[in-house]
């Protein structure tokens, strides 16, 4: 594999986690085994509407699409449906903020809109990553040229890790939600 997929790869991993996290999470509120904790909930919304927003989409946009973009005809009707799904991003986090907002002020009765909200966003993301991994990746390893994976590469690994460094505030973001979270989601009490 690329640097560049492994990197896509590794963030759809963590991006998964944390997804995975924040379903669970709500499922032991709905069975009554957690109590809401709103800040760990906004903590996660947070996570996962910044880390592909504010890294991980941009790099796949500019890079990895534009360059496939030329290569291969086959490619443009997925990649369109990504970017549009990009572009969507902002409009769908903003529908679930408002909905662990409403949960917040209306207290248990608002869990089922939160919870279906977070279901839709769920399954627009799974999508997406899905659609990445198993239409996207192959396209991309059958029509880019070695040149074109070291520019994207370069690219890629010029970009930084997110979670190191001066610019390591998701790791911290993300430790700060493992410790907050109860079990079987994070460490916390």
């Amino acid at each position: 594999m690329n640097k560049s997929l492994d990197i896509i790869h590794d963030e759809h991993r963590a991006l998964a986690a944390m997804l995975s996290g924040l379903r669970t999470l709500v499922a032991e509120i709905e069975a009554g085994r957690q109590q809401p904790d709103f800040d760990l909930l906004a903590s996660m919304i947070r996570y996962v509407d910044e880390v592909p927003e504010k890294v991980h989409h941009p790099k796949e946009d500019q890079y990895l699409f534009a360059k496939l973009r030329l290569r291969s005809p086959d490619a443009l009707p997925v990649i369109e449906q990504l970017e549009a799904d990009h572009l969507q991003g902002e409009a769908r986090i903003s529908a679930l903020r408002a909905a662990l907002a409403a949960y917040r002020q209306q207290g248990a009765a608002g869990l089922a809109s939160f919870k279906l909200a977070l279901t839709i966003y769920l399954e627009q993301e799974w999508h997406h990553m899905n659609t990445e991994e198993h239409k996207l990746f192959p396209l991309a390893k059958a029509h880019l040229t070695a040149e074109d994976w070291a520019e994207i590469d370069a690219a890629f690994l010029a970009n930084g890790n997110p979670w190191e460094g001066a610019a390591g505030e998701y790791a911290a973001l993300f430790s700060k939600i493992v410790n907050m979270a109860p079990a079987p989601v994070g460490l916390g009490g």
